[in-house]
């Protein structure tokens, strides 16, 4: 059975302040083995642990974020678990046996979170916060600070000196996440829409966004071509903008930069207005502009020297990685912890 530290004197789980509660399955026995992952829109990270916090194996799968359902985030997971119990020469342990403590894209819509925990297929216990909760955990100790995270998507995880904490940003792909990887892709997809138009230069990012799409000629000087054409410019980027999910769209933004990087106007402005989105979620987060920053995800790296001087100068390593955040939160709910493995 699980400890009884889990519990409060009122039977519920013990829960630090702004951290989860943990799903604890009725009957279950203390879980063996502990799941600690960080899930987005491009990967999967899942670090494997004995019960009590021994690191034994990290295993990497597709993307998890809850915005692409339920299943299959299970799914990324599994297998991500899979490959970390190959990599410590374990059998892959059985859900029943693991307490799971999953930091999610999207785990803040109530809907796509209660989806998830109903396909829980039988941890011993579940805790389900977003990847920034978890990252912001672990990138100041619990402290305070400014998470600004742009990869795939973009989010700003805050907690402020008084303890409070607070999310700004984070909308999801279809209209939010500003600044991020999937934002950029989706404004290169629309500028060389307008250049096949004739509203915009066909320059070296509509050139490559258009190659990207698999578009058969670019941009036409007649504009975007006989209409049913399967040919045309103008098919190929409707075709892929019909199908585009969150990781079609951020497997355009390094087009982006290296459009930039040859000079193109377009590009430059883009990278310029990414880096301004970023910056607004930061004073929205901190508006007294006092709190140290750290910048995880690919996008907020490359963009980092485009934010203005006095962000650039709070900004800060993390202290740990979102996954470790997460073994925190278990630390938290299983203190005793500490079952025998063979």
């Amino acid at each position: 059975m699980l400890p009884p530290s889990a519990f409060g004197a009122t039977g519920a789980p013990v829960r630090a302040p702004g951290w989860p509660a943990p799903i604890l399955r009725p009957g279950a026995p203390a879980p063996r083995w502990w799941l600690a992952v960080d899930g987005g829109g491009t990967h999967t990270r899942l670090r494997l642990a004995e019960a009590g916090g021994r690191v034994r194996a990290e295993g990497q799968a597709g993307p998890s974020a809850l915005g692409q359902g339920a299943a299959a985030a299970w799914g990324a997971m599994e297998a991500a678990l899979a490959s970390a119990a190959a990599q410590a020469g374990l059998p892959p342990p059985a859900w029943a046996d693991c307490a799971l403590a999953a930091g999610l894209s999207g785990a803040g819509v109530a809907g796509w979170a209660q989806a998830f925990r109903e396909a829980d297929p039988g941890c011993a216990a579940l805790l389900l916060a977003s990847d920034g909760e978890a990252a912001l955990q672990a990138a100041f100790a619990g402290g305070p600070g400014v998470l600004l995270i742009a990869g795939t998507g973009s989010v700003c995880e805050v907690r402020r000196a008084d303890g409070q904490r607070a999310t700004v940003g984070g909308w999801g792909w279809r209209c939010g996440d500003e600044g991020s990887g999937a934002w950029l892709g989706r404004q290169a997809l629309a500028h060389a829409q307008r250049a096949v138009d004739g509203r915009a230069v066909c320059g070296a990012l509509a050139r490559a966004v258009l190659a990207a799409v698999q578009a058969a000629v670019p941009c036409q000087a007649g504009g975007a071509g006989a209409v049913g054409d399967a040919a045309s410019p103008a098919a190929a980027l409707q075709a892929y903008g019909d199908r585009a999910r969150q990781g079609d769209l951020a497997a355009l933004a390094p087009w982006v930069t290296q459009a930039a990087a040859q000079g193109d106007p377009a590009a430059e402005a883009l990278l310029a207005q990414a880096a301004r989105e970023l910056e607004a979620l930061v004073q929205a987060a901190d508006p007294s502009g006092r709190l140290p920053v750290v910048l995880a995800g690919s996008v907020a790296r490359h963009l980092q020297p485009r934010l203005h001087s006095d962000t650039r100068a709070r900004c800060q390593p993390a202290l740990a990685d979102a996954p470790a955040g997460a073994l925190q939160w278990l630390r938290a709910a299983f203190p005793t912890s500490s079952p025998k493995l063979p």
